[in-house]
């Protein structure tokens, strides 16, 4: 499981679904969660939070331009990949902090993924589990 520290700093909620806008390092991370403020006391602005995601939730793009739905981008780079028949771990270096991808071997071969590429790494505001940083 990959695991980043952040700071809550806004929330949008309606009715029992909340859309939690999180800083990390400078970068803006929203995650989709089934909670209110009224529900979750650690959900406030200022809060100290872990963000959450399995490394099969973390999808790579090489070369991107153009707009997509994912909210969570994160400027990337590859610091090994290690390849097996079916799937390869991708080990990104993002900011100062370690994020594992596991995607298909033959996306890394299309993509032609090496060691020190500059890529962005994608994770659906869904796939994105909030725990307070005790």
């Amino acid at each position: 499981m990959n695991t980043l520290k952040g700071t809550i700093t806004e929330i949008n909620s309606d009715e029992h679904f909340s859309v939690v806008a999180i800083d990390v390092s400078g970068v803006t991370f929203k995650s989709v969660i089934i909670e209110t403020p009224d529900t979750v006391p650690f959900l406030r602005p200022g809060a100290a939070v872990k963000i959450m995601f399995k490394e099969t939730e973390v999808s790579i793009a090489k070369n991107f331009s153009g707009m997509i739905s994912m909210q969570n981008k994160m400027s990337c780079t590859i610091r090994k990949i290690k390849k097996g028949k079916l799937l390869s771990r991708v080990d990104l270096d993002f900011k100062t902090e370690k994020i594992v991808s596991i995607i298909t071997t033959g996306a890394v071969e299309q993509l032609n993924l090496n060691g020190n590429d500059e890529v962005l790494a994608l994770i659906k505001t869904n796939e994105i589990t909030l725990a307070p940083n005790e």
